[in-house]
């Protein structure tokens, strides 16, 4: 018999597959979740490309003996998800984007900005004003601060920056490509990835579904768990 497909989860940056924690907990089995260290966030490897995230993606696919799979990405990680279902659609069964930065209108000041703050994002005070000014726990930004500096874990999130900047645009040019049922989800109240980036994410993507999720911010998979389990178990179950 057929193994099921499972869900495959892409963190964003700063990141790690435990950021998937509360949202696995919530779909519980089955379907079968499967959650990666993305290149140069596994402590080991170094970082990478869309493309080589997305060969990632499929080792882990391959690993795990599965064909295809949901694929579900979070910021960063929505643009690899974009990806994989732009250029190997046959692995990809549906994808669902949540708080994507996976088109140009996705980029704005702290995507410029924050390649130059990892360091100052340990000073308390920087982090309390980021946290009040795009609706963030400061908590989060405390440990992402940690995480920056880190030598291994800076080189991984310079090289995403300057991905972000550079290269969404030939991401931008693939979106009409892909085929896979898609849902775009956004929290109205995220200032990192602008909402009306996702309502137009979703009227480039064909036949795409928009959700947004009143007062949420950016970050769904640890303040949004249980709809976002809902969301991905609806599109699973509907693809």
């Amino acid at each position: 018999m057929p193994r099921p497909d499972p869900v495959l989860l892409l963190h964003g940056q700063p990141g790690a597959a435990r950021d998937w924690d509360r949202v696995r907990a919530a779909i519980g089995s089955p379907p079968e979740t499967i959650a990666i260290d993305r290149p140069g966030w596994d402590g080991g490897s170094a970082p990478s490309d869309l493309e080589g995230n997305a060969r990632a993606a499929l080792d882990a696919l391959d690993a795990a003996g599965a064909e295809r799979a949901v694929v579900v990405g979070h910021s960063f990680g929505g643009a690899v998800a974009a990806w994989l279902a732009a250029t190997h659609e046959q692995r990809v069964r549906a994808l669902v984007l949540a708080a994507p930065s996976a088109n140009a209108a996705s980029l704005q000041w702290l995507d410029r900005i924050l390649a130059g703050s990892g360091v100052a994002l340990a000073a308390r005070p920087l982090r309390a004003r980021v946290a009040r000014d795009l609706g963030l726990e400061e908590g989060y930004l405390r440990s992402a601060g940690r995480t920056l500096v880190a030598p291994r874990a800076w080189r991984a999130f310079f090289l995403e920056q300057r991905l972000l900047v550079r290269h969404l645009p030939g991401l931008e040019a693939r979106l009409h490509t892909i085929s896979a049922p898609t849902t775009v989800v956004i929290g109205t109240a995220d200032r990192i990835v602008p909402p009306a980036s996702a309502r137009r994410l979703a009227e480039q993507i064909p036949g795409a579904r928009l959700v947004e999720l009143e007062r949420a911010n950016h970050l769904l998979p640890q303040q949004r768990a249980e709809r976002l389990a809902e969301i991905i178990e609806e599109r699973y179950r509907t693809s």
